[in-house]
């Protein structure tokens, strides 16, 4: 490949080679919806559900000590009557604040029980906060179907409610249904409804019932999603993970035979849910994957309950320990910074060393691609900022080829002399 004869200004030339890039990634992302890659949905499905730095949660973080303040129980799938004996001996040890991550309706044919964890719930010296769930109703979702817009906040029946606190347990999952493939990293910190009615999030009640004014600097960051900086399991016993050592956690029975130390719950937030039918049990019910998961791509079970999400959340209110981010509308400039000055190194490379193009443009790509890999891990790692650059490497990856297209024939065909070239009329040659 010899040498070429650069035409135009090259600050510009790039300007529209990006473009180009840009839109070209546009209409590639519009073939999957006419079905042209199903063939290649299972791989597809293993890597969309990954992000690069579930890397630095899984792989990279060391395992932080205990957190002493929060203790998960475990109901199991104890009867209602078994339910109000925890949280009466619970309520002994003198908790400041339990949550109870679960919901309560009716009667289910057993009235005494129901009537007994009522009196526990209200009869209770410590704060009680219920879980409520917001909802969009079917005549609103046929309206707003896929926005965030609710107009129902769905609770346990008022007899369990009484004299408590009401929150919402809503965390973010992308799934419809309780068996679908549950991811969360994300939890709305409150929501409010068409009526005008605000919900907080189930874990920013908890914690401002605990340490009032601790979740100032949660609101003020005004994020419609906040992203869960996970910080660990509960203690057990009975699986090996490094990071199964982060909150401690008293099975049901550990609970009605009071095997545990009587400090553990004194001034304590105190979360009830469903831990498995007991420690070490497998389990599908309210489990979810988390960044946590020592599997990151192709994740084969879920790893996390649902009452230690709200853990984690909690966790990291009360030690203020956020993750940052740019808005998404920065996040796409800088994308498109980095591609357009790929572009303009890769068109300088183009035109003056062009028998060089295509081995230099593919060392750049490569090195460009794990270096901004590398640094977006470590940067989230160590200062817990997440930088989301998806699209901008993606352009990167394509800009090499894509910016020889360009060159090669979309430049030819808004310049006079390259139309005339590609579609001048050729006098047949006689044989």
């Amino acid at each position: 490949m010899a040498k070429r004869v650069q035409k135009g200004n090259i600050w510009i030339e790039s300007v529209f080679a990006t473009l180009f890039i840009y839109l070209f990634m546009y209409l590639v992302s519009l073939i999957p919806a006419f079905g042209v890659f199903d063939a290649f949905d299972a791989v597809g499905q293993a890597l969309e559900d990954m992000e690069m730095t579930d890397v630095a949660f899984s792989k990279l973080r060391e395992p932080l000590p205990p957190d002493t303040s929060i203790v998960l129980v475990n109901m199991g799938n104890l009867p209602r009557a078994g339910i109000a004996e925890q949280i009466r001996i619970v309520d002994k040890y003198s908790p400041k604040v339990i949550g109870m991550d679960s919901f309560f309706k009716g009667y289910l044919g057993d009235t005494l029980g129901t009537l007994s964890l009522a009196s526990a719930i209200r009869e209770a010296k410590a704060e009680i906060v219920m879980v409520g769930r917001i909802e969009q109703t079917d005549s609103l979702a046929k309206i707003h179907r896929g926005e965030e817009i609710y107009d129902h906040f769905y609770t346990s029946d008022s007899i369990f409610t009484g004299g408590t606190h009401i929150a919402m347990a809503n965390l973010d999952s992308d799934a419809t249904f309780q068996d679908d493939v549950k991811i969360c990293r994300m939890f709305p910190p409150k929501r409010k409804l068409t009526s005008g009615e605000t919900h907080m999030a189930f874990a920013a009640k908890i914690a401002e019932l605990y340490q009032p004014g601790i979740t100032e600097a949660l609101f003020k960051r005004k994020n419609e999603f906040e992203i869960i900086n996970y910080r660990g399991d509960f203690v057990n016993f009975f699986e090996e993970d490094k990071f199964a050592t982060r909150f401690y956690a008293l099975d049901w029975d550990q609970v009605l035979n009071e095997d545990f130390v009587p400090g553990l719950l004194k001034d304590k937030i105190v979360i009830f849910g469903f831990l498995g039918a007991e420690f070490g049990a497998p389990e599908w019910e309210d489990r979810f994957f988390t960044p946590l998961n020592p599997k990151i791509a192709g994740r084969a079970n879920p790893d996390m309950f649902g009452p230690v999400i709200h853990a984690n959340i909690l966790s990291m209110i009360l030690n203020r320990d956020y993750v940052s981010s740019f808005s998404p509308a920065i996040e796409v400039i800088l994308g498109v910074i980095l591609c357009y000055l790929n572009v303009l190194l890769f068109s300088y490379v183009y035109w003056k060393y062009g028998v060089w193009y295509d081995g230099v443009s593919k060392l750049i790509q490569v090195t460009e691609v794990i270096l901004i890999l590398f640094f977006i891990i470590q940067i989230f790692s160590s200062l817990s900022f997440k930088l989301e650059l998806t699209y901008g490497l993606i352009a990167l990856a394509l800009a090499g080829d894509l910016l020889e297209i360009y060159f090669g024939v979309v430049k030819n065909l808004y310049t006079r002399a390259g139309r005339r070239l590609m579609f001048r009329k050729r006098k047949p040659v006689n044989i």
